[in-house]
């Protein structure tokens, strides 16, 4: 009798295993789908709120945005059936949310064909999303991410280093983008942080019983041996090197940001996220007096609303705070504002302008769809017991998250602007490739997470 139950219960035990897979995407179909019609709808509204009409031409170009979405629901429902039902949606749902913004400048500013930043962006998407597919089909197991690790971070050294390749580079403001035989430009940057991100993981996991050693015990807190510190120096030179010789304030932060965030993961220790901290503010502070570009960016930060500032450096801050205001608590609406006349409002500047027509009560919903998807990529990093696995995850989704901070700090005035871009929303390719290869990295993890929770690398 005894043998019956226990043979009853793994039955069942077994079934609910099986059942449990497809709960899971046919959640993500339905979130899925309704990313989908929230992201058609707006694209009608701003439509309707420019035109009066709808053009049914646009709408047939995010219809194969749609399929393609859902083409990689059916490949994470084949190929990585207990995958987490969460990052796809949202990432689709921001997605189509800035295609629809873009769309909507673009009609405010006459840009039609390829000249369309809009239709770009849907082709840039498509790009990506195959990229993605790609990924979750072909990388079975991200664990051989790990025997690659030098490799990596090779290769995140060598892309960063591409836009001083005589040819290559192209001289706009930071020294961060490249251009292909003419034909098309990319910041190999966004690439970059992804490749240094599994070095850093890979590097950790090899590391982590030295950087975690007996320290010098003060004020409460374990504090590392001076020869410990040899990593950390290292990536904050590094930093700094790509704030100096690139121009780029905003990738030399995330890089540092994610390296101490990985850190402090690995090793558990609160020292380190402090020394990190410091040696940021100390950088930060050192570059404004040395750096003119840097200075200028603090002082439009210090005294934005100076008359000198208005009329110059400082009037594409003015003008996003100034959309802001005018958005109020529900928004002009979509297409009944004018966040035209903020210069670059398709890019660095994507949220105040979604902030002018959505409102208040918009932003907060994109901030939380954004703070939904950080924890998911944090969650899918703790509940896993492969330490890889868990520090890439968790530098992934902490580096997203820091990005957004960044970005909304700027255009805000809490801190001092940089040149990131908000994730899945803001104009141009190679963040949105980037993005959704890292969508497509957390599928993988999240899948062997919930599949083989007890695999640990040694």
């Amino acid at each position: 009798m005894t043998a019956a139950v226990e043979t009853d219960t793994t039955v069942i035990k077994a079934l609910r295993k099986l059942r449990m897979p497809a709960t899971q995407r046919n959640r993500e179909l339905g979130l899925l789908v309704f990313a989908i019609i929230v992201s058609t709808v707006a694209v009608l509204l701003v439509q309707l709120g420019t035109r009066d009409e709808i053009d049914p031409t646009f709408l047939s170009y995010c219809g194969w945005l749609a399929g393609l979405s859902l083409a990689l629901h059916i490949v994470t429902r084949i190929c990585a059936r207990d995958a987490d039902p969460f990052v796809l949606p949202i990432a689709t749902l921001l997605t189509g949310i800035g295609v629809a913004m873009i769309y909507r400048l673009d009609i405010a500013e006459d840009r039609v064909g390829w000249s369309s930043l809009g239709f770009r962006q849907l082709v840039w998407a498509a790009i990506a999303i195959a990229g993605a597919i790609l990924i979750v089909i072909f990388l079975r197991n991200y664990r051989v991410l790990f025997r690659y690790t030098y490799v990596f971070g090779l290769s995140g050294i060598l892309l960063l280093l591409l836009p001083f390749v005589p040819g290559l580079g192209i001289e706009a403001g930071a020294d961060v983008w490249v251009s292909v035989a003419g034909v098309f430009s990319f910041q190999p940057g966004e690439l970059a942080k992804i490749c240094l991100a599994i070095f850093f993981a890979g590097y950790l996991v090899r590391t982590r019983e030295a950087l975690t050693s007996v320290g010098t015990r003060f004020l409460g807190i374990t504090w590392p041996h001076a020869r410990q510190l040899g990593p950390l120096l290292i990536v904050w030179g590094v930093s700094l090197g790509i704030i100096v010789l690139q121009r780029d304030l905003g990738t030399g932060i995330l890089i540092f940001g994610m390296f101490i965030a990985m850190l402090y993961v690995a090793t558990g220790k609160a020292s380190w996220a402090i020394l990190g901290v410091l040696l940021a503010v100390a950088g930060a502070l050192a570059a404004s007096q040395v750096l003119p570009y840097v200075a200028s960016r603090f002082s439009n930060w210090l005294d934005a609303f100076n008359p000198d500032y208005i009329n110059g450096s400082s009037f594409q801050l003015v003008s996003g705070i100034f959309g802001l205001a005018h958005g109020g608590l529900i928004g002009t609406g979509w297409g009944l504002g004018r966040p035209d006349l903020t210069p670059l409002a398709h890019n660095d500047y994507i949220l105040p302008s979604l902030g002018e027509e959505l409102g208040l009560v918009g932003v907060f919903a994109i901030l939380a769809l954004y703070m939904v998807f950080v924890s998911r990529g944090i969650r899918i990093g703790i509940a896993g017991q492969d330490d890889f696995g868990k520090l890439l995850a968790t530098g992934l989704s902490f580096t997203l998250a820091l990005q957004v901070f960044i970005m909304v700090g700027g255009v805000t005035r809490l801190i001092p602007l940089t040149g990131l871009t908000m994730p899945f929303l803001a104009a141009g390719g190679s963040s949105l490739i980037a993005n959704f290869l890292i969508i497509a990295i957390l599928l993988r993890i999240s899948d062997a997470v919930r599949s083989r929770p007890r695999v640990v690398i040694g």
